[in-house]
């Protein structure tokens, strides 16, 4: 009995270190615990804390944009102030840009006895001066008003030192709808050619029909109002009304419009690498008094005035190719207008003298069509036919006093041109002009054009 008592003795004895140490560990893995979890609950306590601070950023974010979506609305709703002082000296800064123009030209014929036979002349349609002159040289000066409106001055310097201004107008801005309003002076958006600057021009003097029909150009003092259709295809329609007192018209000392326009342009693209462009226009003038000098059936030089109505029609077309659209190495542009015009009233024959006053009704029309090709980069050659017909023209009783004219005035030009940059242009043109009867004109004309500062892009 003593012996199983003391096995047992000795079990007990031997078990309790044992026991002992069981409970240490448990003890330090309970404290291993517990530290872990006070660790990861510190650690979800920082990040419950960062995503509320985010939360907070975010929401102040929102309300910040929509206080300021809420300021803009105001402003925009708002009526334009009655004043606004700019903010420095640099508060207005306009497009300045300045095209700087030369021509030496060299004329078989005298440019002072110039005139387009049996045609009423413009007096700009002389072919120019010789030898050396300064050309047209211009100053343009473009910037926006305000969010509504746009400005634009253009100053022409004139061989012969006159200044003039050659367009002066304000434009509205996002006026909605696809409309667009200018007032002041600007060229008219009549046919192709009419709209554009003397310097973008492909040769040195515009078409026949222009200084026929125009005078060189037709300019409005007026407003103008166009529309562009919210279409793929390029849709422009529009119609001014104006003064009148430019050729074909003339000055009237009168209330009232004197001149009016209407114009449609329509356009688009052919694959990559065509475009086009086909219009037509209709412009009608109320010139009174409109005075010429002309030469009466013995030869003498006599100063006659047309008084009543001018009616012309233009219709214009333009196509431009280059390789997908890249115009840097090579590009072709076909480009012609035909122009029909139909004028009724009375003519005054010499009014220094006779004042024989008389019906007059005439229909004339003329066309123009050139090519430019840019053959490599830099360098660009041209050709350009001009046409005129003198269709019919009936003095009435003045038939006795001024021939009838049954003369087809021509000319036939081509141009090489050398272009360093897209700022500057150098052209050699030579021309064979047949605008009077029995006379050809052989015209030599070197020309340089270089332009500095901002410019706008031209119309295509």
């Amino acid at each position: 009995m003593s012996r199983y008592l003391w096995g047992a003795c000795s079990l007990f004895l031997f078990a309790q270190p044992a026991l002992a140490a069981s409970d240490a560990d448990l003890d330090k893995i309970r404290a291993e615990v517990q530290q872990l979890k006070q660790t990861y609950e510190a650690r979800i306590q920082a990040l419950e804390a960062r995503l509320q601070k985010a939360e907070s950023r975010v929401d102040a974010a929102q309300a910040t944009a929509q206080q300021a979506q809420e300021q803009v609305t105001q402003v925009a709703s708002a009526p334009p102030p009655a004043a606004a002082a700019p903010a420095g000296a640099n508060a207005f800064n306009p497009d300045i840009s300045l095209i700087l123009s030369g021509t030496y030209a060299n004329l078989s014929q005298d440019p002072n006895k110039y005139r387009l036979t049996g045609f009423i002349p413009s007096p700009e349609s002389s072919p120019g001066t010789r030898s050396f002159s300064l050309g047209e040289s211009e100053l343009g000066v473009y910037a926006n008003i305000d969010p509504y409106l746009h400005g634009g001055l253009n100053l022409a310097l004139a061989p012969d030192n006159t200044l003039s201004v050659e367009e002066a107008f304000i434009q509205t801005l996002g006026l909605g709808h696809g409309l667009t309003i200018k007032a002041g002076r600007f060229f008219s958006a009549i046919g192709y050619l009419n709209e554009q600057h003397a310097h973008t021009w492909d040769f040195v003097d515009n078409p026949l029909a222009y200084k026929a029909f125009l005078g060189t150009q037709f300019s409005q003092d007026g407003v103008q109002l166009k529309w562009l259709a919210p279409t793929d295809t390029f849709l422009e329609v529009g119609a001014e009304i104006g003064g009148g007192g430019n050729f074909p018209g003339s000055e009237r000392n009168r209330n009232g419009i004197g001149s009016a326009a209407l114009f449609a342009h329509v356009g688009g693209d052919i694959g990559f690498s065509q475009s086009w462009r086909a219009g037509v226009s209709y412009l009608q003038t109320k010139p009174q008094s409109r005075s010429y000098e002309d030469s009466n059936l013995s030869g003498a030089t006599v100063t006659n005035a047309f008084s009543g109505n001018s009616h012309l029609w233009v219709a214009d077309f333009v196509w431009k190719w280059a390789p997908n659209g890249n115009v840097t190495h090579t590009n072709f542009k076909l480009q012609g207008e035909y122009f029909r015009r139909r004028e009724a009233g009375a003519l005054t024959y010499d009014t220094t003298a006779s004042t024989l006053s008389s019906a007059y009704a005439a229909t004339q029309s003329g066309a123009y069509l050139q090519g430019v090709y840019q053959f490599m980069p830099r360098w660009r050659v041209g050709l350009r036919r001009d046409q005129l017909d003198s269709g019919h023209v009936d003095y009435s009783l003045n038939n006795a006093y001024l021939a009838r004219p049954d003369y087809a005035p021509s000319k036939n030009s081509v141009m090489l041109d050398y272009n360093p940059s897209e700022f500057s242009r150098f052209r050699l043109q030579l021309a064979q002009d047949k605008s009077r009867q029995g006379v050809t004109d052989n015209q030599i004309f070197l020309q340089y054009l270089m332009s500095l500062g901002a410019h706008g892009a031209h119309q295509f």
